[in-house]
């Protein structure tokens, strides 16, 4: 390899995280003579939980030029405009909120929504819920598609619910139509070449695959990354009590809202997600807190199954993020590079920027590791923006009725950078300027925290609110739902 070529990239592991790595590599260096091979044992399965994404997949998806239409029937996908919560708080009025990803109409609602927030903080009763003032919002609950007609420019920002495994089966036969090798061997060594470089893949049969640079896809257990190369795992346990799900699937349902469900239970949260197929259903729990059994019957009792009907599929969490994500000529990516607990469908994102921030750094720096520092510090922020985000939404709940979610409200293993949001909110401070002070990397726009705190009721106690001023102004959510209202004429139904 020289400073003017780009690299053979070895990618470890299909599934989604790879071949997504395999596309965008591939898609940026072909045609100046990059190569991509992905090793993938028929062995070994994949996790094939992450049936969620943020716009991000979308955006990936218009980059590489591969239309909806092609990739979301084969794929059984569906559109998500959202995630809502239910009962993450007791407070009145607030048992659930809907967390919408933000468009462009949302810039002319959001300010009255932040200006009613910062009343609401100060303690005046004013209507601060987030579910009032956001297009996606009212479009997810009138079951609309997200494509607008031809006459309203302002389509909103979504993302996807879809089957992991066929998401996966897509990227490989599309990678592999344009030019990307695909090997189905079990890799049974890492040759290493010197200090923290990779000189080969060892599979069965004496195969042996070259490579410039390996990225590891190779799942929780880091085959490159970790057992060979000796990188550092950061545990993110003390933030995050869960580590286990139990997933079963349910029968597609005819007509559905085109949002994710996450709903609070008695050691953690269900999530529930129309594919055009099934229904997608998990647990993810402590097992601190509850057993494997208890969770799966708990699960089961909450959506209609019973385990004559269907197994459940019981998964270990590997909570955390490999301390340097590029390590010598291996990238890790997926779940051999970190796993954030799948709350806000963030797996996908992480994987995407992964693959687009290192292209970006090693061909600036003449496909050497010139800036892997650099590169690593941003990925490094970026995962705990993320962890601080999620985090929060535990550490605010607003429940009392198990150990589970007592803990989870006064635990302190909190981020300088969470401590100074909640700083922030409680004492009246600016939250887009606290955002940009505290996270190099910005993973929640100042919209999502504000959707966030109010969401779960998060102002003084009922008790100590009080009744505006004279003088005082609030917006009325009544004339910007009636805007939102005429704007969501424009969207469709969805069609199955």
């Amino acid at each position: 390899m020289t400073e003017a070529t780009p690299p053979h990239i070895v990618v470890l592991g299909g599934g989604s995280a790879g071949w997504i790595t395999a596309c965008l590599l591939h898609h940026r260096w072909r045609a100046r003579g990059g190569r991509v091979t992905v090793v993938e044992s028929p062995d070994i399965g994949i996790i094939g939980v992450g049936e969620g994404s943020t716009p991000q997949l979308k955006a990936m998806f218009d980059h590489l030029g591969i239309a909806e239409a092609e990739w979301m029937a084969a794929c059984d996908a569906t559109y998500k405009l959202g995630i809502r919560f239910t009962g993450w708080s007791e407070r009145e009025g607030f048992d659930s909120y809907f967390h919408p990803f933000p468009g462009p109409v949302d810039l002319h609602s959001e300010p009255s929504f932040t200006h009613n927030c910062m009343l609401a903080r100060r303690g005046f009763t004013v209507p601060a819920h987030p579910d009032d003032w956001f297009l996606a919002t009212t479009l997810a609950e009138t079951g609309r598609a997200p494509h607008p007609g031809e006459n309203f420019p302002f389509a909103p920002s979504y993302g996807y619910h879809f089957d992991a495994y066929k998401l996966g089966a897509f990227l490989r036969d599309w990678a592999v139509a344009r030019g990307v090798e695909h090997l189905s061997l079990k890799v049974e060594q890492v040759e290493l070449a010197g200090v923290g470089e990779v000189a080969a893949l060892l599979c069965e049969g004496g195969k042996r695959v070259n490579g410039d640079l390996f990225v590891d896809c190779s799942g929780f257990r880091a085959l490159i990354a970790g057992e060979a190369l000796g990188g550092e795992f950061l545990s993110f346990a003390a933030n995050l009590f869960a580590d286990r799900a139990v997933v079963a699937p349910t029968p597609r349902v005819e007509t559905f809202r085109p949002q994710t469900e996450a709903v609070a239970m008695s050691n953690g949260w269900r999530w529930r997600i129309p594919l055009t197929t099934r229904t997608g259903n998990g647990y993810v729990y402590s097992s601190r807190y509850i057993s494997d059994e208890d969770a799966a019957a708990e699960l089961f009792a909450a959506v209609g199954l019973s385990p004559d009907e269907v197994a459940p599929r019981f998964l270990q969490m590997k909570v955390g993020r490999m301390a340097n994500s590029w390590r010598g000529n291996c990238l890790a990516a997926g779940l051999a590079q970190g796993f954030i607990e799948p709350l806000e469908a963030t797996a996908l994102h992480i994987v995407i920027a992964t693959a687009l921030e290192f292209a970006e750094a090693f061909e600036q720096g003449g496909y050497t590791p010139q800036h892997r520092d650099t590169f690593n510090r941003n990925i490094a922020a970026r995962y705990e923006a993320i962890r601080d985000y999620i985090v929060g939404h535990y550490r605010l709940n607003q429940r009392s009725d198990t150990q589970f979610w007592r803990d989870n409200a006064a635990n302190q293993n909190l981020s300088d950078g969470l401590k100074a949001m909640f700083t922030a909110w409680f004492t009246h401070q600016d939250i887009a300027d606290a955002n940009a002070k505290n996270y190099k990397v910005q993973a929640y726009a100042p919209m999502s925290w504000h959707a966030l705190f109010a969401g779960y009721g998060t102002f003084p106690p009922p008790t100590k609110m009080q009744p505006l001023p004279p003088g005082g102004s609030a917006a009325d959510p009544a004339i910007t739902q009636q805007m939102l209202a005429a704007c969501a004429t424009n969207f469709p139904k969805v069609d199955w």
